[in-house]
């Protein structure tokens, strides 16, 4: 593929060129708790607009110029992420799994070395699955400039213009434009996440842009530079990409590979030190929505500058954030605050103090709270459950079934369950038995029976189940058989 077969910007891509999205899906977003906790983190949460993030990033990779996606993600959310990308009509996503978390380099060099071993001079278009773009048109439009220059051998990064002091993000200095490519300019320096009083200073020099995090490269240069520069990444995950295994529609990474990667960042690993760093302006509307403050910036609002979503009441609340997924919120006299209700969990900050969530998460880690990590809902292949009501030897959970799964083959050594069909129809195996249970019927499980779970209908199943036992925990599930290769 030669360098001068993509045209520069505002011209349609020929139907040979190959771009391959590539989305990292690995983050926990900490700083939107307690609605992003890491067993359902922010990208799978329609934040902004009906779609999940992770949606509206996979479907802009979408169009006659782009290939299947590759999504990089943990094992934990495999199902979740392949189902919401099926809802998008995004069937073809290559789903890689990463058997630990390695910061953004080790997931990069995966992809690159996955997409080079069919075509190693492709463009690859690194992406964050937990980014908002209000304009993607305009990113369109810029995409032809970003492979030009990548299949000049630069490795291109997209900055965008700041528009407040901002000390999440890192900045970006351009530097000359580069030759026939006027759009992209060489990168002078870069500076990771800064003091306030720095931020504001970068921003009244003009010389300043947000690092979006978004590069575009061919695999090719990627992985030259990567041996030059992190060859301590390289290598390990090389071994991991060679020795991966197919695990029903995923690609697991090998994980002692994969583990003996350095914990970095692709920034640190390369982008510092590359000669072949380019950047290419942009005003895209984009944001990480890293924090609440910063999804209040980018909502609609009120009359009163309010955001609210919902079971909310407001009542003389200015410039505020409200938000509860269930329990009535009612918000009276404030301004300038985040409010934002759970089941489990109620979070209530000044806005101004909203980068400071991910220090309370932590605290919550420490004390060994459940919610610091987990929703009370818990997502598995088969559909959900969660729990209503818990004591020391009794337990309430909603179950949920998606019509045409089924629950592992299992037993439990120190509990006992009742199940109550409220609707739709449950298909029960117990020990040698196979039961059909009907909506208003029940069927109990002693301790230490062999016993599944399956919804044969066409509608979701939903069912009480009461446990009863010495211990409740979750890791008393014995599996003797599971269709989804869990272990």
């Amino acid at each position: 593929m030669s360098e001068t077969t993509f045209p520069l910007i505002g011209t349609k891509a020929p139907s040979t060129t190959r771009i391959v999205p590539v989305i990292l899906s690995g983050g926990s977003g900490s700083r939107l708790w307690p609605v992003s906790r890491a067993s359902y983190p922010k990208q799978l949460w329609p934040l902004v607009g009906d779609r999940t993030m992770l949606q509206e990033t996979a479907l802009r990779g979408v169009g006659e110029m782009f290939d299947a996606p590759i999504v990089i993600c943990n094992n934990e959310h495999r199902f979740l992420i392949a189902e919401q990308l099926r809802a998008a009509g995004i069937e073809d996503a290559r789903i890689v799994l990463e058997p630990v978390g390695r910061n953004s380099a080790p997931a990069i060099a995966a992809a690159a070395l996955l997409v080079a071993e069919t075509d190693p001079d492709a463009v690859l278009w690194i992406m964050a699955a937990d980014a908002v773009i209000t304009r993607p048109e305009a990113m369109a439009r810029m995409m032809p400039a970003a492979a030009a220059a990548a299949q000049r051998g630069h490795i291109v990064v997209f900055g965008m213009h700041p528009t407040r002091p901002e000390t999440g993000y890192g900045y970006i200095e351009a530097g000359t434009p580069l030759a026939k490519l006027p759009e992209a300019s060489t990168v002078a320096s870069f500076i990771e996440k800064p003091d306030a009083a720095t931020a504001a200073d970068l921003i009244v020099s003009g010389r300043y842009m947000w690092n979006s995090g978004m590069f575009v490269f061919t695999a090719r240069t990627l992985l030259d530079e990567m041996e030059t520069y992190a060859p301590a990444v390289l290598t390990p995950v090389r071994q991991a990409v060679a020795r991966r295994v197919s695990d029903l529609m995923f690609q697991r990474l090998d994980t002692p590979s994969f583990t003996a990667a350095p914990d970095i960042s692709f920034d640190y690993a390369v982008m510092e030190h590359t000669d072949h760093a380019a950047v290419i302006a942009g005003d895209f509307g984009w944001t990480d929505v890293g924090s609440w403050d910063a999804l209040w910036d980018i909502s609609d609002k009120d009359d009163n500058g309010n955001v609210s979503h919902g079971n909310v009441f407001l009542e003389g609340a200015r410039d505020s954030y409200v938000r509860s997924d269930e329990i009535l919120t009612a918000v009276v006299g404030v301004e300038d605050v985040v409010v934002v209700a759970t089941r489990d969990a109620v979070l209530v900050t000044q806005q101004s103090k909203a980068q400071d969530v991910k220090k309370m998460v932590a605290r919550l880690q420490s004390a060994g709270r459940r919610e610091a990590q987990s929703h009370n809902r818990c997502y598995r292949p088969w559909g959900f459950y969660e729990s209503l009501i818990q004591d020391s030897r009794f337990q309430v959970k909603r179950i949920v079934v998606t019509p045409g799964e089924k629950l592992s083959l299992q037993k439990h050594y120190h509990r006992a369950e009742h199940w109550i069909v409220v609707s739709g129809v449950a298909r029960v195996t117990r020990d040698e038995e196979q039961i059909t249970v009907h909506e208003n019927q029940s069927i109990y499980l002693p301790q230490h029976c062999t016993h599944r779970l399956e919804n044969p209908g066409r509608i979701p199943l939903v069912l009480i189940e009461i446990q009863t036992g010495s211990y409740l925990g979750e890791d008393d599930i014995i599996r003797l058989e599971d269709t989804y290769n869990r272990n």
